[in-house]
């Protein structure tokens, strides 16, 4: 694990955007909140940065997380691909991965295991609330905040602009909608249950609870594909299980939702104008993102050691050049 002060010297050098070199006319850039992307010839280079959102329109920095989680994605892809294909092709650059472009699906798949969250669509917020089918699910009378849930469930949710909330759908209003054909439909539900129980697994034997998380499909040579990340603590809710075995109303959170909070403690929920994140929030963030990816991998996680944007300059010239 990471000292302290070496996350907070790095916090100096945290990727707040990314310079790219010139590129070729043929190569389409984007710009996310949280990662670069070039397309070209059926390829996209997805180039993570340490920005980390945690309401819309509030960005963090995260000393190394960029390359975080482009490894930890990397590491997943491969634990699961017996379950479902997937788009990666190669990780050129820790803070980079190489996959097959892909047609993305227009909604994406939150699947959870407890009932949780602070915010106004939360599903827990919605259940304290009185409601018992919440985006038409059935839910039982008596559960508490935090609770597991009889079996997990799947959310789907549109697609949404920049700067504006994604829309929770039932899988009624879906499929009324022909936002996805019936039969596709059932194969990602029964993918994304699938990939949710074996990232429970992989979680228990860390030492973690997997909340929820999110996924994101699309269509590979016609079939279905996992595509973005997957498992990670920018994409997924994790608890410490023992932190949970001893009060399960508050538990450790080791992901994105640390800073979440931080904020709520602080007033802030979504409008106006946020507080300022002081250096030693992103340190206590990125302490969490590092345990999560070394108890789940096995591995120390060692830094890339030059300035990341040095390191992707020549990643990106050494591709786009093939």
């Amino acid at each position: 694990m990471l000292t302290d002060a070496v996350l907070a010297q790095a916090l100096a050098h945290a990727l707040a955007q990314v310079t790219l070199p010139p590129l070729p006319a043929h190569i389409q850039h984007t710009s996310g909140k949280v990662r670069e992307s070039l397309v070209w010839d059926q390829q996209r280079l997805l180039i993570t940065t340490d920005r980390v959102s945690a309401f819309d329109h509030i960005l963090g920095v995260v000393p190394f997380k960029g390359q975080l989680l482009n490894q930890l994605s990397a590491w997943w892809f491969e634990q699961v691909a017996d379950l479902v294909a997937h788009h990666m092709r190669a990780v050129p650059d820790p803070n980079m991965m190489l996959v097959r472009e892909a047609t993305a699906l227009p909604v994406e798949v939150v699947v959870r295991g407890h009932i949780t969250g602070i915010t106004s669509t939360a599903l827990w917020t919605r259940y304290a609330q009185g409601e018992r089918e919440p985006y038409g699910i059935p839910l039982p009378d008596g559960l508490q905040k935090n609770d597991p849930l009889p079996t997990p469930i799947i959310t789907p949710t549109t697609k949404a602009a920049q700067g504006h909330h994604d829309e929770r759908l039932t899988r009624t209003e879906l499929l009324e909608r022909g936002l996805v054909a019936p039969g596709l439909w059932a194969q990602v539900e029964q993918a994304a249950l699938a990939l949710f129980a074996r990232g429970q697994e992989r979680a228990r034997a860390a030492g973690l609870i997997l909340v929820d998380t999110k996924y994101e499909f699309g269509l590979l040579d016609g079939q279905l594909a996992l595509i973005d990340e997957i498992h990670t603590p920018d994409s997924s809710r994790y608890w410490l299980a023992a932190s949970y075995a001893r009060d399960p109303h508050a538990p450790e959170h080791y992901d994105k939702e640390y800073l979440r909070l931080w904020y709520a403690a602080h007033g802030y929920r979504g409008d106006g104008s946020p507080p300022a994140m002081p250096p030693d929030v992103s340190v206590q963030v990125a302490q969490r993102y590092i345990f999560v990816y070394e108890q789940l991998t096995g591995q120390a996680f060692v830094p890339a050691p030059v300035p990341a944007s040095e390191r992707i300059a020549a990643a990106v010239a050494r591709v786009v050049a093939q």
